[in-house]
């Protein structure tokens, strides 16, 4: 069973899969894989042997076999062609009682991350080298975080980056790397209050989510620091309108904004890219002035 496992996890990390589901059925379980280009269904097994490799993964990942309902996360690992691939379970039953499991695969960033047009990576690399907010918006499984820790990597090798997510998804070791643990009281805001006395030179935050953690990244930028971070909006202006939705002045948000990349992902046969439609403060500020 863990042979048989471990080959459809490897053929799925081998098509450079996002995902890959385990949905619950009457009669067991059906098994679907996302890619960049859409969902792919694989197989079906029945109620015996899903449960085993429910198990079987649940185990692997460190989570509770017995828990079936409440939900539960987990990590483990494959190696594939030498590499590591990291991936991240998350498990919740349904109002039958019925098991969903989704796998989310974390590849190294090296392998993963392509830019379809150079010219505006150039000005992305710019905006990293100075102090502000810099946001990044798009759909779900666009490579946001990716694209993070891409450009941080490339200008912070001899700086202090401190990393906040919900979940950790992309292990760095040369960044500081905490995450969120709302029962122990470890908040993006909590964490953002400490991370600040570690002095560091950029700030990395998962997503903003509300107010404080908004009030929180926009404090260290306006207080010199480099913020990465994402936010949902569905255009580079939304994400003005996002953030004075959520609380933050106009003159802040002047005063600290570095610029906005929307993302999203070009497929090209077997090769995705991401693509950016970036805008800096000031177009940002003229685009709100013309409307």
């Amino acid at each position: 069973m863990t042979e048989v496992l471990t080959t459809l996890l490897q053929k799925c990390a081998t098509e450079k899969a996002q995902d890959l589901y385990f949905r619950p059925l009457s009669t067991g379980w059906a098994i679907i894989e996302r890619l960049a280009t859409g969902l792919k269904p694989l197989q079906k097994v029945t109620l015996s042997e899903g449960n085993q490799w429910l198990n079987q993964m649940k185990y692997q990942a460190g989570m509770d076999i017995s828990e079936t309902r409440r939900p539960q996360t987990g990590r483990s690992a494959i190696e594939v062609a030498g590499e590591l691939i990291y991936l991240r379970l998350a498990t919740v039953g349904d109002f039958l009682n019925r098991e969903s499991l989704v796998v989310r695969f974390i590849y190294p960033i090296g392998q993963t991350y392509h830019c379809d047009d150079s010219q505006i990576l150039s000005r992305l690399m710019q905006l990293i080298q100075q102090p502000g907010l810099l946001l990044f918006a798009g759909p779900t499984g666009s490579g946001k975080t990716t694209s993070l820790y891409y450009l941080a990597e490339q200008v912070m090798q001899d700086k202090m980056v401190v990393a906040i997510e919900d979940p950790i998804e992309i292990q760095q070791p040369a960044f500081l790397q905490l995450q969120v643990n709302e029962a122990a009281g470890l908040t993006y805001a909590a964490l953002l209050k400490i991370s600040l006395r570690l002095r560091p030179d950029t700030l990395i935050i998962g997503e903003i989510r509300d107010l404080q953690t908004a009030q929180h990244a926009v404090s260290a930028a306006l207080s010199g620091h480099l913020v990465l971070s994402t936010i949902h909006a569905r255009s580079t202006t939304g994400v003005m309108d996002r953030l004075l939705d959520l609380g933050i002045s106009h003159s802040q948000l002047t005063a600290c904004l570095a610029g906005v990349a929307y993302q999203s992902l070009v497929v090209d046969g077997h090769n995705v890219a991401a693509h950016y439609e970036l805008a800096t403060a000031q177009q940002l500020e003229e685009a709100v002035h013309e409307d």
